[in-house]
């Protein structure tokens, strides 16, 4: 069922969006050399913990997964498209991090993620961070009331297609509110004036993940969260919880 959100409600989630965008500066911040995943995950656990939130994260076991995630974020490295637990892994130089943070916070959820080089950049790196983060704006700008949910699909797949990378086709993103998963589900690819209405109050996570290689498929870790890409090749990952207003889109994970 899809909810829409009154504007009370709204401005809980707000407040909960605040949390996650200044946890993922922290994470951000603390990504250098050296630094172990699992310090990320303790920086994230530290801002939820200040700011009185929970982790929706946490504990979290969908039906695709074995066991409950095991962490506050999820930290995909180099080959790891999303998903990636937080664990004894030291960043390198020019490692290409995905961090994806959640927080809940008086009943109501955000959820976003970021991408970025530790380090000396390769160049491929860099161009595959900012096409998804324009693949990102365009799914934004794209969530207009009185649209269709198939315009934030292609206008995020087109850009990823155009640049020639592959897109993860059984995952995207998804409606949140009281639970960090709701309908409906947001795919990366669609067609225009396709899909369910956007109506004020709706409220989506859209987060754009391409792998360089071109491939669509990828692979599943043995522990059955970490998705990679089956040529090796780097992927990203760039997400915000966005709500649709009478006066368009309002990004709420955003300082």
């Amino acid at each position: 069922m899809v909810e829409l959100k009154t504007a009370a409600e709204l401005a809980i989630m707000r407040e909960a969006g605040r949390v996650v965008a200044m946890g993922l500066r922290a994470c951000r911040d603390a990504a250098a050399v050296g630094v172990s995943l699992l310090e990320l995950d303790e920086v994230a656990a530290a801002v939820l913990a200040e700011h009185g939130a929970t982790s929706p994260f946490k504990d979290y076991l969908p039906h695709f997964a074995p066991t409950p995630f095991p962490a506050v974020i999820c930290a995909s490295v180099n080959d790891v498209i999303v998903h990636g637990i937080p664990g004894g892994y030291r960043l390198r130089d020019g490692d290409l991090v995905s961090i994806d943070f959640g927080a809940g916070l008086g009943g109501f959820h955000g959820d976003a993620a970021v991408s970025f080089t530790v380090g000396t950049a390769a160049p491929a790196d860099e161009e595959l961070i900012a096409t998804t983060q324009r693949a990102l704006d365009a799914g934004i700008a794209a969530a207009q009331p009185g649209g269709r949910l198939g315009d934030i699909g292609h206008a995020v797949g087109t850009v990823g297609r155009a640049a020639g990378y592959g897109i993860p086709q059984d995952f995207g993103g998804h409606g949140i509110g009281r639970r960090m998963h709701e309908d409906p589900s947001v795919p990366n690819e669609g067609s225009r004036g396709r899909g369910l209405p956007l109506r004020e109050g709706l409220v989506l996570a859209i987060e754009p993940m391409f792998m360089a290689g071109g491939q669509d498929k990828y692979t599943t870790d043995d522990d059955g969260w970490a998705l990679r890409t089956p040529d090796g090749s780097r992927a990203a990952h760039i997400e915000h919880t966005v709500a649709i207003t009478g006066d368009g889109p309002v990004v709420m994970t955003a300082l």
